[in-house]
C-alpha cells in the first residue's frame, strides 16, 4: 500500500512540470482543441522521437503532411495524412504522436 501512495504522490509533482504540454492520451485532446494548436511548418514526431513528416496544414480530421517529406518511389509526390485522433500531445513547435514513427508511417493516408 505505501508504494501506491509514494508513486502517487511522484505523480503529483510531475503533473506541475507537464503543465507546458497540451496533452491528452491517444489523441483525446478534443478535436477542436488540438487542430487549432497545429500550425504550418509544425514538426510531426512520433512517441519515439522520429521524424514523421511536416505539416502543411489541418484537412478536417486530419493533419496534411508536406510534399517535402512524402518519401521515394510511389510515395514522392504525394500527401500524405495523419489522423489528429494519433496527436498524443503539442510542444512548442512539435507534434508527437501516440505511435513510434515506423508505425505511423504505416497509419498515414495518400491522396
Amino acid at each position: 500500500m505505501s508504494g501506491d501512495h509514494e508513486r502517487n504522490s511522484g505523480d503529483q509533482t510531475g503533473a506541475g512540470q507537464q503543465s507546458q504540454f497540451q496533452s491528452g492520451a491517444s489523441g483525446q485532446m478534443g478535436g477542436g482543441d488540438v487542430a487549432s494548436q497545429i500550425r504550418e511548418h509544425m514538426e510531426v514526431i512520433g512517441a519515439d522521437g522520429v521524424h514523421v513528416g511536416t505539416v502543411d496544414h489541418v484537412d478536417g480530421r486530419r493533419i496534411k503532411l508536406t510534399r517535402a517529406d512524402s518519401g521515394v518511389g510511389s510515395h514522392q509526390g504525394h500527401h500524405h495524412y495523419i489522423s489528429l485522433g494519433l496527436v498524443a500531445e503539442i510542444e512548442s513547435d512539435k507534434v508527437r504522436l501516440s505511435a513510434n514513427g515506423d508505425v505511423a508511417y504505416g497509419m498515414e493516408e495518400e491522396e
